[in-house]
């Protein structure tokens, strides 16, 4: 078992740990160019491994329409970290459909941010046991915070972080870059208010992602 495997199984048994009568919500928080997307679908794939039922997701599937991200500005770090998403719409068709008492039937998106278009995703059923695992940036906002069964957060510097996007998205490498600071700004904005580090459940640093290390957790 490699570091990597032996993290996720860990991460796993966390998950495997919480109550199976509702719903086990999990999020997977991090700043760009953390290995969230990768991290999350590794994890279910740990999981599904295991028998149990997840579905997946992303705070991407929710953004807000593009007059709306960029009303401060198409370079405003603070129109980054408060206008990007509509959390308030990803409380509606996913979170609180998966909460105890909620319908069970989740939306994984709403809006199509390449084509700034809303999508009309099916709904998909939730039960008690299953696992609906997100994961996107600023998931330890206060409006989130509270619909997690179970949070980790990795832990990665911007100048780890921002040549790993860049390789993937083809942006420019440079965390000082001009064309970075909407995005790296914006992120330091919601590490300060928001103390993502603090809230999650457990904080891996995944710097190096062959051996990714559990700092704190339970």
């Amino acid at each position: 078992m490699t570091g990597r495997e032996a993290v996720l199984a860990w991460v796993a048994d966390q998950v495997v740990g919480l109550p199976a009568d509702r719903v086990r919500r999990v999020g997977v928080d991090g700043v760009d160019g953390a290995g969230k997307t990768v991290f999350a679908d590794e994890l279910a794939a740990v999981l599904s491994g295991r028998g149990v039922c997840v579905v997946r997701a992303s705070v991407d599937g929710f953004h807000h329409p593009a007059p709306v991200r960029h009303r401060r500005g198409r370079r405003s770090p603070e129109g980054f970290f408060r206008d990007s998403y509509d959390y308030a719409r990803m409380q509606e068709a996913l979170l609180d459909p998966a909460a105890p008492g909620g319908s069970g039937m989740v939306r994984t998106a709403v809006h199509d941010v390449a084509a700034d278009a809303p999508v009309e995703t099916p709904p998909v059923r939730v039960d008690a046991g299953d696992v609906l695992l997100v994961d996107g940036i600023f998931l330890h906002r206060p409006e989130l915070r509270g619909h997690w069964d179970w949070s980790v957060f990795l832990q990665v510097d911007f100048a780890v972080s921002v040549p790993r996007g860049a390789g993937r998205d083809g942006t420019d490498p440079d965390p000082a870059a001009d064309s970075q600071q909407r995005y790296v700004q914006g992120q330091r904005l919601y590490l300060a208010e928001c103390e993502p580090r603090r809230h999650a459940s457990a904080v891996i640093d995944n710097t190096d992602l062959a051996a990714p290390r559990v700092l704190t957790g339970s």
